[in-house]
C-alpha cells in the first residue's frame, strides 16, 4: 500500500453535503435535475409525499429537505431564503458547465477569473448561491468571450 493510500485510509471526514431546506422540494429537484444535471438517487418517502431526497452528479451530492410540519414545526423562511450560503463546486471545466447551463435555459452568470479559477453561479430556486469553479492560468478579471484558453 502507498504512503498516499495509507494516509487516505486515515481519513475519518471524507465528504461534505450540502444540505438545504427549501420550499417546495419537487420545484428544486426539477431545477437541480434539468437544469444542473444532478440525478435523484436516494429519497425518503412518508406517507406518500416525498420529504427528502439525495441527488448526485460526478460524484457531488446535494440533499433537499423541504420545510415544514417535519421541520421541527418551525415555519418557512419567508424572507432571505439562501441568504448568506454559497457552495462551491470545484470542476474540471466551469466554462463547460456555463454554456451547458445556459443551453438548459438556467440563468448562470458569465464565467469570469476570480482567485485563478474560472466562475460561474447561478441560484437555485430557494435563492442560494452555486459556485462552479476551475482552475485556470487566464489573468485573474478577465471575464469570458469563448475566445480564452481554460
Amino acid at each position: 500500500m502507498s504512503a498516499h493510500s495509507q494516509a487516505d485510509d486515515q481519513l475519518n471526514i471524507r465528504q461534505a453535503v450540502p444540505f438545504f431546506r427549501v420550499n417546495d422540494i419537487i420545484k428544486s429537484i426539477r431545477f437541480y435535475e434539468q437544469g444542473l444535471g444532478f440525478k435523484l438517487t436516494n429519497q425518503w418517502m412518508d406517507k406518500g409525499v416525498l420529504r427528502w431526497c439525495l441527488l448526485e452528479r460526478d460524484g457531488v451530492n446535494v440533499m433537499l429537505q423541504e420545510f415544514g410540519d417535519l421541520w421541527h414545526g418551525k415555519p418557512s423562511p419567508q424572507k432571505g431564503k439562501g441568504l448568506g450560503v454559497s457552495i462551491c463546486f470545484i470542476c474540471r471545466d466551469a466554462v463547460h458547465l456555463y454554456q451547458e447551463f445556459k443551453a438548459r435555459n438556467v440563468d448562470s452568470t458569465l464565467p469570469f477569473v476570480g482567485n485563478g479559477m474560472w466562475v460561474t453561479s447561478v441560484k437555485d430556486p430557494d435563492g442560494y448561491d452555486l459556485q462552479f469553479e476551475s482552475y485556470t492560468n487566464v489573468p485573474e478579471g478577465t471575464e469570458w468571450s469563448g475566445d480564452e484558453g481554460r
